[in-house]
């Protein structure tokens, strides 16, 4: 009995468990195979349909060349065209070299490839017009005016559509006689369907769509033949250069392919005005077609590292960096009143192996004059370039000073093409007035920060704080006093910051090897209402004074740890110079000092004034184009980012 249930036992798993030649997901994981979806086992090809090439511009023959390279990385069974090989209406001898150019490039794909006669293929233009016109000389020269290849059980059937008037001769696709279907044709056509009955499908390819009423009603016979077969899937047309799909009709996919270098009224690729093959997907039970835009197969074995890498550096690097902004008259390249004559430079750097060729265009409102409007450069790898450019502006009191823009277009050159990059736009570098910030404004303001993009920034190199004792202070009314808020900092494992955590404010310096921190206990900011905040080092302590009142101490010495990052007003710097920790609210009067101005309680000065020792001060009173003015005499003016701006506004206490 044990050997009877075990014997039973192995026939249930047996039974259980798939042959091993039906297994064809294999993993050492014991569940989840039944999720994973098998492809189709069918014999599925594909095949290409390529457009007209004539009645364009003689370039045009690089665009089939670019198809013809696009196929190859496609890898179809076949490709056929759809007619107008050769720009034709000519006699004999440029006929033949403009085929033979044809064919030249067409030699180029990998696999087979099938014409069909269009009318730029047969017409004639000329003394000496034979019988037929060119069709000698496309039969000749291409193969037989109608054919059909058998293929992976599908039947190819190529028609001709430009027999002309059978009683005339005569050849126009625009007169509807002169687009009927010979008897003869008509005949080898029924014939060819037959043999074709159990084919999986059939494609049928002409140069004209005849179908459309312009061409008269002698299409309906044929398409009843071949409705009447029942394995026509599709139909395929050109002469048109633009996509269009006419529907099904019995079955029968109706399409039109656009160009592969022929003319074009116009381009609008979504609406099927351009350069552009089919490819179609073939399975026994359907098909399935798509156009590709000519140009847009891509090789992935072009795109190597080095290439990948060099463009990324590239991108990373596209902005044009000041070298000078030099005067080009008497006076100042830029005064105050926001009158400009410069001559500024600029300098390209490509990181990158390769050359890179920058297009530099400058633009700005109506005041604004460059000469010249534009300047190309080509860069060698590893290497950078300059370029000048003479800029004006008019003194206008009526319209805000704001530095012009400069658009930078950039191509990648290559082993075998142009990569462009993506267009930058920055604005267009200029120092800022010399005399900016030696008069007072008119009016007492104050900076506005939103909490999320804006703050001032100052580059490392104008506010150049000596080792030793310093000052660091400044108004401020936040408007959130939650989560870290960065006041004035340049800190990022150095240099110095007030800042405020959960309405705690808290002065900070690295000394030595880490921060010496003086932090108010408890929140002593209330939002909305104004506060004095000093910072203070003076060699031996770290103090926090709040409103002018001691808050917090430490002591500390030794060298301050020093960096190259920009200072920030209303934010904090991260380690690449990007900002972070916004204050949201307003701060006014910021000076940075190289001496410890407070050992006591005091009372804050509403409104500071520069003396030997002020590194920066900032009155924040008013705007001038992306900077705010620096009223030490050192001409820091910093700039301005995100939605930083300053508003006509007195605290209290000032006039």
């Amino acid at each position: 009995m044990h050997r009877l249930a075990l014997r039973l036992l192995l026939l249930a798993l047996a039974a259980a468990i798939p042959a091993q030649d039906d297994v064809r997901v294999h993993t050492s994981r014991p569940a989840g195979r039944e999720l994973l979806k098998l492809p189709k086992e069918d014999d599925a090809f594909g095949f290409v349909v390529f457009g007209d090439r004539t009645g364009g511009p003689a370039e045009g023959i690089e665009v089939l060349r670019q198809a013809v390279a696009d196929t190859n990385l496609l890898d179809p069974d076949l490709v056929l065209t759809v007619g107008d090989l050769v720009n034709g209406y000519n006699t004999t001898p440029d006929w033949q070299k403009q085929a033979a150019e044809y064919k030249g490039v067409m030699q180029g794909l990998r696999m087979p490839w099938f014409p069909v006669p269009g009318n730029h293929d047969v017409y004639w233009r000329g003394p000496g017009k034979p019988a037929g016109e060119h069709e000698g000389n496309y039969e000749a020269t291409f193969g037989p005016l109608w054919y059909a290849v058998e293929h992976k059980k599908c039947w190819f059937v190529v028609l001709y559509s430009d027999e002309g008037n059978p009683t005339t001769g005569k050849k126009d696709f625009g007169d509807p006689e002169c687009q009927r279907m010979s008897e003869a044709q008509f005949t080898w056509l029924r014939e060819t369907l037959a043999r074709a009955k159990g084919a999986r499908h059939v494609f049928v390819f002409l140069h004209h769509p005849r179908w459309l009423a312009q061409y008269g009603n002698d299409w309906d016979r044929v398409h009843t033949l071949l409705a009447q077969n029942g394995n026509v899937s599709a139909v395929f047309a050109g002469h048109i250069h633009r996509m269009r799909f006419d529907g099904v009709k019995d079955g029968i996919r109706y399409f039109t392919v656009a160009s592969v270098g022929a003319y074009l009224e116009f381009e609008a690729p979504a609406a099927g005005f351009l350069h552009q093959f089919h490819v179609v997907t073939v399975r026994p039970d359907g098909i399935t077609v798509a156009a590709l835009p000519v140009g847009t197969v891509m090789d992935p074995l072009q795109i190597t590292g080095q290439l990948s890498e060099d463009v990324d550096r590239v991108h990373e690097s596209m902005r044009p960096l000041l070298v000078e902004c030099v005067a080009a008259g008497a006076g100042d390249a830029i005064t105050a009143d926001g009158a400009v004559d410069a001559l500024v430079t600029l300098r390209c750097s490509n990181p990158a192996t390769r050359a890179v060729e920058y297009e530099l265009i400058p633009h700005g409102d109506p005041s604004w004059q460059f000469g010249p409007d534009h300047q190309h450069l080509i860069v060698k790898g590893k290497d950078t370039a300059t370029t000048t450019f003479a800029v004006r502006r008019r003194a206008d009191p009526a319209v805000p000073f704001a530095l012009p823009q400069l658009e930078v277009r950039c191509d990648y050159l290559a082993a075998d093409r142009r990569i462009g990059l993506p267009r930058g736009d920055f604005a267009f570098e200029m120092r800022p007035p010399r005399d900016l910030g030696e008069k007072d404004a008119p009016h007492e303001g104050v900076l506005v920060l939103d909490g999320k993009t804006a703050c001032l920034r100052a580059e490392a190199a104008t506010v150049e704080l000596p080792d030793g004792p310093f000052t660091l202070e400044a108004w401020v009314r936040a408007e959130d006093v939650t989560g870290k808020h960065g006041v004035v900092a340049k800190t990022e494992n150095s240099e110095y910051s007030l800042s405020t955590t959960d309405g705690a404010p808290g002065f900070f310096v690295w000394l030595g090897d880490g921060y010496v921190r003086a932090e108010a206990k408890a929140a002593t900011l209330r939002a909305g209402a104004w506060h004095h905040l000093a910072g203070v080092f003076d060699g031996e302590r770290v103090r926090l004074f709040v409103d002018g009142a001691l808050a917090a101490e430490a002591p500390g010495k030794g060298m301050r740890r020093t960096n190259r990052l920009p200072l920030f007003v209303g934010a904090d710097p991260g380690s690449k110079g990007q900002p972070g920790t916004f204050f949201a609210g307003s701060i006014d009067e910021v000076r940075l000092s190289k001496s410890a101005r407070y050992a006591a309680d005091f009372t804050p000065a509403t409104r500071h004034a520069a003396d030997a020792d002020t590194v920066l001060l900032l009155h924040l009173d008013q705007d001038f184009g992306p900077w705010t003015a620096d009223a030490s005499g050192r001409g820091a003016h910093p700039t301005r980012e995100g939605t930083a701006y300053c508003t006509v506004e007195s605290r209290p206490g000032v006039r």
